[in-house]
């Protein structure tokens, strides 16, 4: 396929249906060849080297493929650290992200389209026989409209698509006979009463038998969905309706875009994130392109592709000009205001908008997608992974990464779209990391925290669905497709819709004539329908131009979004105040704080309070800047005080046959050996001890010498059990939570407090776990007897841990030969953990460890008349062991600049603080393993990002 225009559809025109190329605008997948004939001296990725990437890419599906069905099918997910299924209901709640789970085998029907992608049509065939013959679409039990939709009803549909294509071809599925359709009509009806609302949009949650308003729904009192959610229906609904004929699932999901794009805020053309389904109010009217809005933009440009309905490429056009003019600010995306959308409504980016690049190469928009994308990509070598959120200047906001795949896919339409093999290299680094840091011998876990390298029990079904899928086609070349992929268009969870649905049982729509579609720049959309000159000058450094101002803009550059309203002002007046430059002590900035209806006020104990009236600013502008700074100076105080907090630590199991694989989030202690400080850690095989409480002399010294000592919590104080091991000559300790079932996926980690004494004495180190947690280290003892581990700030790579050391080659360099993967994927198999043994989750999390205490004032907003807001910070809490103490409000002080010119890199957000008495974790902070956890700022935020598939 070349890059030129197709005859009869000139740019901007549009032509009929029949004559668009539409595998250029759907897939991206403009010919690398005729890029890479251009330069010659690229650098070119071997042949030998993509098959080598291809079939690892392979091997590591299987490993995850082959560990859910073995030990979780039919469960709906893996969870991969205790090697079993996670069953809704059997395991605490997870809040909002388990509305995924509907008790249907989520992860086979997820992952079905994928094993024809790889050519494991073999397994195809048995999989659908699987589904046909399990899977129950009947059971009462609520579950997210929006996840049942691209998760299970995409999948079904993917699944057909194929499996209609292999019969046709006449090796495979002869027998089949759309059985899976058939599925997915009975699901689509199930979904319907969710759309019984005046608007049109669904309600976001429904129950699978009882639907809506039934008394035993237990749902349907909900007033607002996401953007996302309501706006992410049109490509599963339409395919429905064009498979089977019945048009009413089309027309539901139409009316819903419908009632989206009348709903935009007109002058700006952009949506928020929130909506009421009754009423059409925005709730949220924060806008930006990740959580919560993120695939709606997507389907208005897909279901062009899909549908060659025009109203749905003028929509995206006009939302896409919006986006340039207001929300990216290369190489950022920062969410605006709709209303003020020169406002920059926060200061930090969520991990979802990485989906972006792709999308901007599919409409053929290069330039802004490489900037984004390299931006991305330098935040993920200096962590690994892509945190789940991150501030301007590249620092850690929330630290998990649940192993999502949209990095991925944006990597692999950007080099289909230019052919850089420099787009290969970035796949590879991506296929080493999961090897290095995700891989665990029951499949891949998700990261609790991408700074310490824990892990998390979950291994969610787009991992299987969309990774592998992305990163196999990025490496495969054309033949080693057993189809031709260009001819099918992605959903957003990387399920496959045939093209040819466009000419098919058409619905009859007129076009919505109520809408005036804004006048836009021609010249925003050369690239539109089709692209009419080559993406690239005769230039084959272009994209690297591109990218090279980028290379160290996380670690040496301190980037800062300047918003339309500061590049206006130019050398006229000053741009506003913001938090970041604030000093109590400028006299020029009280000055300012003043005209912008701020006060300071100076409490009692010390703390320096901010409030807004906004009726009291010199005018509307002022008003506009002050509830600004205020936004600005709550997410910077709580920021400030995050980094403020010991980190958790890490407890890695190094012996056979973990060898690294498995770490353990673990709570540090204020006293004995600082582990930051040795970074070499404390490595040792682990002993019980007795008595096991350690609360008295210990019984067993001969076995607890030069060891790592494993205790139960509760009895004593935790300075009184680290002196004692110590006296037994154990050179390190771990104490296990007494509370069955606790779990860090569930509760706040605490660090253990002393005794009140002087602790200088004790000079081990001391980590907390909790019980879930360190039952898989007891497990391991019951199974394998001698099991080693390394307490360390956070977890070590395991070149560094077997330096020196006799261990397979495999576990040093994961890009080996496939001989060794294999090696490595048989070892795993016959060591397994007994999922039999696996620690119980039944108990609540809400029993775990002591009640926190303490806690101070902290940052509010009040209402807009008069705007409130305390710039102070929480006062911590530290738990001792059966007598916890309490702290006094933590003093407050204006942050500090987070980067200055001619700062170096910015500090890591887990700096720590003195290790005295005053060092107490925030009451209000829970696990950074757990994006579900409600986190101390922009909790509002944090709950949009669970519903939209966090």
């Amino acid at each position: 396929m070349g890059l030129s225009a197709a005859p009869g559809c000139r740019a901007g025109e549009r032509g009929p249906r029949w004559r668009r190329p539409w595998k250029l605008l759907a897939l991206g997948l403009l010919s690398a060849s005729s890029v890479l004939a251009a330069a010659p001296g690229a650098g070119a990725m071997s042949r030998e080297e993509k098959r080598r990437l291809g079939n690892q890419v392979l091997e590591m599906f299987d490993h995850a493929y082959s560990n859910y069905m073995e030990h979780a099918y039919p469960a709906d997910e893996l969870m991969p650290l205790t090697c079993r299924g996670r069953v809704r209901g059997q395991e605490p709640s997870r809040g909002d992200v388990d509305d995924a789970l509907g008790k249907f085998s989520l992860t086979l029907i997820d992952t079905l389209d994928t094993l024809v992608v790889l050519n494991k049509t073999k397994e195809f065939e048995e999989a659908v026989k699987k589904v046909i013959k399990d899977v129950n679409l009947d059971n009462d039990i609520v579950v997210s409209v929006f996840e049942t939709n691209i998760r299970v009803l995409g999948g079904l549909l993917g699944g057909h698509s194929v499996a209609i294509m292999l019969k046709e071809k006449g090796e495979y599925m002869q027998w089949y006979n759309g059985e899976l359709l058939h599925m997915a009509k009975e699901l689509g009806y199930k979904l319907l009463p969710a759309f019984n609302t005046t608007s049109g949009l669904p309600y976001p949650r429904v129950n699978l038998k009882f639907g809506v308003r039934h008394p035993e729904a237990r749902t349907g009192t909900e007033t607002d969905t996401c953007t996302a959610c309501a706006g992410t229906l049109i490509l599963e609904f339409a395919a429905l309706s064009r498979f089977t004929g019945t048009s009413i699932f089309e027309e539901y999901a139409r009316k819903a875009l419908d009632f989206i794009w009348e709903k935009r805020q007109r002058s700006s053309n952009l949506v928020g994130v929130t909506i009421n389904i009754h009423t059409g109010d925005w709730v949220r009217k924060d806008s930006g392109v990740g959580a919560g809005i993120d695939s709606y933009y997507e389907y208005l440009l897909k279901a062009y592709v899909l549908l060659g309905d025009d109203s749905f490429l003028e929509r995206f056009n006009t939302h896409y000009d919006a986006i340039m003019r207001y929300i990216s600010q290369p190489p950022l995306l920062l969410d605006v205001h709709i209303h003020k959308p020169m406002l920059n409504a926060r200061t930090w980016m969520d991990s979802l908008l990485a989906f972006f690049p792709g999308l901007q190469v599919l409409k053929g928009d290069i330039r802004p997608a490489i900037e984004t994308h390299e931006m991305l990509y330098q935040v993920i070598k200096k962590h690994n992974f892509l945190p789940e959120a991150f501030t301007t200047d590249f620092r850690v906001h929330w630290a998990q990464h649940p192993l999502r795949p949209e990095f991925a896919e944006s990597t692999y339409f950007l080099y289909k779209a230019t052919g850089d093999p420099y787009y290969l290299e970035v796949g590879k680094t991506l296929i080493e990391n999961l090897n290095k840091y995700a891989r665990v011998p029951c499949g891949f876990a998700a990261m609790k925290d991408v700074r310490t390298g824990s892990h998390e029990d979950r291994m969610d079904s787009f991992f299987l669905a969309e990774m592998f899928k992305y990163l196999y086609l990025l490496f495969a070349d054309k033949e080693d497709m057993i189809f031709d992929i260009e001819d099918y268009i992605f959903t957003t969870e990387a399920h496959l819709l045939p093209l040819w649905l466009s000419t098919t049982n058409q619905t009859i729509s007129k076009k919505n004539t109520s809408t005036e579609y804004t006048e836009l720049d021609d010249s925003n959309f050369d690239w539109t329908c089709p692209n009419t000159q080559i993406l690239f000058p005769n230039d084959p450094m272009f994209a690297q131009s591109i990218r090279e101002p980028l290379k160290n803009v996380v670690d040496k550059s301190c980037p800062r979004g300047i918003s339309r309203a500061e590049e206006s002002l130019g050398s006229g007046p000053k741009p506003p105040l913001r938090a970041r430059d604030f000093m109590a002590s400028n006299p020029e900035h009280l000055e300012i704080l003043k005209k912008m209806g701020v006060s300071l006020i100076h409490l009692k104990d010390g703390r320096v309070q901010l409030v807004q009236h906004a009726v009291q600013a010199a005018s509307s502008l002022d008003a506009e800047d002050g509830l600004r700074f205020m936004q600005e100076m709550i997410e910077l105080s709580s920021q400030q005080q995050k980094e403020q907090q010991l980190p958790p630590r890490a407890v890695q199991i190094v012996s056979h046959p973990f060898f690294g694989r498995v770490v353990l989030t673990a709570g540090p202690a204020q006293f004995g050996m600082d582990l930051s400080k040795h970074k070499a850690g404390t490595r040792g095989f682990v002993a019980t001890i007795k008595p096991y409480n350690g609360c008295s002399e210990i019984t067993n010294p001969e076995a607890v010498k030069e060891k790592i000592a494993l205790m139960q919590r509760g009895q004593c104080m935790f300075a009184e059990k680290a002196r004692n091991i110590q006296k037994a000559g154990a050179i390190g300790g771990i104490v296990i939570d007494d509370n069955e079932g606790s779990s860090s996926d569930t509760a706040p980690l605490f660090q253990m407090a002393g005794d009140g004494k002087n602790t200088d004495d004790i000079t081990i180190p001391m980590l907390f776990l909790f019980n879930k947690e360190g039952n898989i280290i007891l497990d391991a003892i019951r199974e394998y007897e001698a099991v080693e581990v390394l307490l360390s700030d956070k977890a070590k790579d395991r070149a560094t841990i077997f330096k020196g050391k006799m261990i397979p080659n495999y576990i040093i360099d994961s890009n080996l030969e496939m001989e060794n993967m294999d090696q490595k994927s048989s070892e795993s198999d016959a060591h397994k953990p007994n999922s039999e043994e696996a620690p119980s989750d039944s108990q609540d999390a809400g029993a775990v460890g002591e009640e926190p205490e303490g806690g101070g004032e902290s940052s509010a907003v009040g209402d807009p008349d008069p705007l409130s807001a305390a710039s102070t910070a929480s006062a911590s809490v530290s738990m001792a062991e059966e007598d916890p103490h309490t702290s006094g409000p933590a003093e407050a002080s204006a942050p500090e600049p987070a980067c200055t010119p001619g700062d170096s890199q910015p500090q890591e957000q887990n700096t720590q603080t003195e290790a005295t008495s005053k060092a107490h974790w925030d009451s209000k902070v829970q696990p950074m393993e757990s994006i579900l956890a409600d986190w101390n700022e922009d909790i509002e935020a944090f709950e949009m990002m669970e519903k939209d598939e966090l």
